[in-house]
């Protein structure tokens, strides 16, 4: 639980760090002026994506109640964090960690989207399951301590004062 409660964390930080670990491997592992062009356009859109994800995945139900991601997301996010950091490494390899870095981020997306969606189902049936029940528990009979039922008096207001409005015809 401490594991996933950091990686929890982490994915709010990876929004700032993973795009300018990008920026500092583009200087420190050398880009022609095509990477320079190339950086200007991912690490936008690195950070975007980044962001959504980790939105998508903080707003989940059982993911705000345990301050705590799945395994499933550690290892989804976790992954793709992994070929964003050998992407800026900018070796050889560069553009298959660019596309398994695009191709892992659709899938983020989409586990995030789709957990999201189970999660809100999963919560409304329980509130649905708890008010059916609440509604069940209304309609019995109530009974006095002899277990005859009890008859409900009326609500009493006390004295009341009732004031009319009368016009008068000139």
């Amino acid at each position: 639980m401490l594991f996933r409660r950091i990686f929890f964390r982490w994915i709010q930080a990876a929004t700032i760090v993973l795009p300018v670990w990008l920026v500092v491997g583009w200087a420190v592992f050398g880009g022609g002026g095509w990477g320079t062009l190339g950086l200007i356009i991912t690490v936008p859109v690195t950070f975007i994506s980044l962001a959504v994800i980790a939105l998508l995945t903080s707003i989940r139900p059982t993911v705000r109640e345990t301050r705590a991601v799945s395994w499933a997301d550690v290892g989804i996010l976790g992954a793709w964090h992994a070929a964003i950091v050998a992407f800026g490494f900018s070796g050889p390899a560069m553009a298959s960690f660019a596309v398994l870095a695009i191709a892992l981020a659709l899938v983020a997306f989409w586990y995030a989207i789709v957990q999201l969606v189970r999660d809100g189902a999963k919560r409304m049936q329980e509130q649905m399951a708890e008010y059916e029940r609440l509604a069940q528990a209304g309609s019995v009979p109530r009974t006095d301590a002899g277990g005859s039922p009890s008859v409900q008096q009326p609500y009493d207001l006390g004295e009341v004062i009732v004031v009319e409005e009368r016009h008068r015809e000139d």
